[in-house]
């Protein structure tokens, strides 16, 4: 068995990572998931969160949005909105998102309806993923 299974990342705007690694880590909807060389294979959604993927000594974090990852005993395919490498995270941008959301959430009580709260929290949510993996991806 091959000690690397082939991953890649692709949003609406084009492919975002190609590469074999070593392991990957994703937020499935049931919860955060491993994938190793050799997974049996997998079907399963993604929610907002981080990717975090290994390959010898080189650890990458990656934000992304909702979307799939299919999984194979060689590969892996993951298909969401968005994904942001290291370099393309803006983390004052990221910041300012995090502050205005919170403010919309906390105010919520007073004028947020149904889908302009669940729209805040996604926005909030995003924005925390950004700022962890431009902190994980700087170590």
């Amino acid at each position: 068995m091959s000690s690397t299974i082939k991953l890649e990342i692709v949003t609406p705007a084009g492919k975002k990572y190609s590469g074999d690694v070593e392991y990957l880590k994703a937020p499935a909807l049931d919860g955060e998931i491993g994938i190793l060389p050799g997974h049996a294979p997998l079907v399963t959604g993604l929610k907002i969160g981080l990717l975090e993927l290994k390959k010898g000594e080189e650890r990458l974090v990656i934000p992304i949005s909702e979307g799939f990852m299919e999984v194979t005993p060689d590969n892996i395919n993951v298909v969401v909105r968005t994904a942001e490498l290291p370099e393309e995270i803006d983390v004052e941008r990221a910041r300012r998102a995090k502050e205005r959301e919170e403010k919309r959430l906390n105010g919520a009580d007073v004028g947020l309806d149904y889908v302009d709260y669940v729209r805040a929290r996604a926005a909030l949510e995003r924005a925390l993923a950004r700022l962890k993996a431009a902190e994980a991806n700087s170590r």
